[in-house]
């Protein structure tokens, strides 16, 4: 059973940083890709940024520039740095992973950026 464990999410500042990261566990052989997604109130949930097995990241516009994904293939994580952050990057941030054409999802990570 695939599980995915996410960490690190808080209340920060405007203009300041910080990170959350994902762990993946169970029956994973092969990752199609990884990363993650979020969802404020009200608002549907989108792209934030997510990484594939060839090396592709992609990032969601509003985050582009300030945002950056790492990833470690053999621990099955993922970790996303967000600099410079804004109100409006203000959400539940989802952990996803895609495998043999099935998606995964974690419980989910408050951000709140406020001062």
């Amino acid at each position: 059973q695939v599980q995915l464990v996410e960490s690190g999410g808080g209340l920060v500042q405007p203009g300041g940083s910080l990170r959350i990261s994902c762990a993946a566990s169970g029956g994973i052989f092969s990752i199609y890709a990884m990363g993650w997604y979020r969802q404020a109130p009200g608002k549907e949930r989108e792209l934030v940024a997510v990484t594939t097995s060839r090396g592709i990241t992609n990032y969601g516009d509003s985050v582009k520039g300030r945002f950056v994904l790492f990833r470690d293939i053999a621990k099955k994580t993922v970790s996303l740095q967000m600099n410079s952050l804004k109100p409006e990057d203000t959400a539940v941030y989802y952990c996803n992973l895609e495998a043999f054409g099935t998606n995964y999802w974690g419980q989910g990570t408050q951000v709140t950026v406020s001062s």
